[in-house]
């Protein structure tokens, strides 16, 4: 009997974009990329079926169920929050970002990557 490796967060996450037919599939894998190399302490694996990040705790799932936008919601907790423009909604222990092209990306960025690293410095204090 031969005892089958178990995948990875990451091959986790390739195979299960391998299979992803999406209409923002591009946006989703540059979205992927940008947030984990904001931060090395993150790391990734299908959670809520799609792409999830987590660093002690879960930090943010992508929501491939939007529709005109890809969705990533980032989940807080104790009653930290980060502000951040980029950051909407008024929910008490989440706040979603909205990206509508590969464009949009580009110019938010930066305000991604802020988030990403203020959420992991948060989880690690």
């Amino acid at each position: 009997m031969t005892i089958r490796n178990k995948l990875s967060g990451k091959e986790q996450v390739d195979a299960f974009m391998e299979g992803l037919e999406h209409p923002f599939k591009a946006e989703i894998e540059k979205l992927r990329g940008i947030i984990l190399q904001a931060n090395n302490k993150l790391e990734e694996r299908v959670k809520w079926n799609a792409p999830s990040f987590y660093y002690q705790r879960d930090m943010a799932a992508l929501n491939l169920r939007a529709k005109g936008y890809v969705q990533i919601i980032f989940i807080f907790y104790e009653g930290n929050m980060i502000d951040s423009p980029l950051l909407l909604g008024t929910w008490k222990d989440r706040r979603e970002a909205r990206f509508f092209s590969l464009d949009d990306i580009d110019v938010q960025t930066e305000a991604l990557q802020t988030v990403v690293n203020q959420w992991v410095s948060l989880a690690g204090s």
